[in-house]
């Protein structure tokens, strides 16, 4: 059997090449050459919407192997960070806090050097109305007015958080436009699972931000060996259920 090569495999310096021989090949086959040619995306694109669902998995080696080849593939440095940064708010601190660490050694063991250039285009004290525009330009104005409208007086605060965190400190930053942003958390998201209502949610707000549904559906398809079959469907009912057929 051939010894797995491509830079993306999690095995590359890893002994299951060696102890899991016939897995480490027919991954390899599915993930790295039959699963891509179902893609029209650019590999760069590709290799960001998988970062973003490998820390939603707490995928921390495969995260590793693919940040690794997203830089080989010309994803930035500020790209790779900004992949981790977007996710802060979906996945939590918690499950996050590893990945920026993880990103830190990769960037750096490609001689990188940390930290790189700030991204943020807000302060504290604009970060609030600055949200609340980004977040009516990706889920529109009537979308937005009926959040706030449903929330309870006793949540009323939580949309407040959302608009300033969510939105003002994350989706506002350089490094990644828009568009960019929606198809990742999409796809972490989809790959954190229990989250139906916000993947439609996100469908929506993509097809909006100008995410087609043949790359959301092609997204879906370059996440499939990472995130397995029944998170996968799941994305794709979804996707179907918020978008016209074409």
């Amino acid at each position: 059997m051939k010894t797995p090569t491509h830079p993306a495999s999690p095995w590359a310096t890893d002994p299951l090449a060696t102890t899991d021989p016939e897995l480490a090949e027919y991954f390899e086959n599915f993930a790295f050459e039959e699963v891509p040619r179902h893609s029209a995306m650019a590999p760069e694109t590709r290799l960001m919407v998988q970062l973003a669902a490998a820390i939603a998995a707490q995928g921390l080696s495969q995260f590793r192997a693919l940040a690794g080849a997203a830089l080989a593939a010309g994803v930035t440095p500020v790209e790779i960070k900004e992949i981790v940064y977007q996710s802060v708010p979906y996945v939590g601190m918690a499950k996050a806090l590893d990945f920026i660490h993880a990103s830190n050694e990769v960037l750096s063991s490609h001689g990188i050097e940390l930290p790189l250039p700030g991204q943020s285009t807000t302060t504290p004290e604009t970060r609030a109305e600055a949200g609340v525009a980004v977040q009516t330009l990706i889920v529109g104005t009537d979308r937005k007015a009926a959040m706030q409208a449903a929330a309870p007086a006793d949540q009323q605060h939580i949309q407040r958080l959302l608009e300033a965190n969510c939105f003002g400190d994350h989706y506002t930053r350089t490094g990644l436009d828009v568009p960019t942003r929606e198809l990742l958390t999409f796809a972490t998201l989809v790959a954190l699972g229990g989250c139906e209502p916000q993947v439609a949610g996100h469908v929506a707000a993509n097809v909006t931000v100008g995410n087609t549904r043949a790359m959301l559906v092609d997204a879906l398809t370059q996440l499939l060996p990472f995130i397995g079959y029944p998170r996968t469907l799941n994305g794709l009912r979804i996707v179907n259920e918020g978008t016209q057929l074409s």
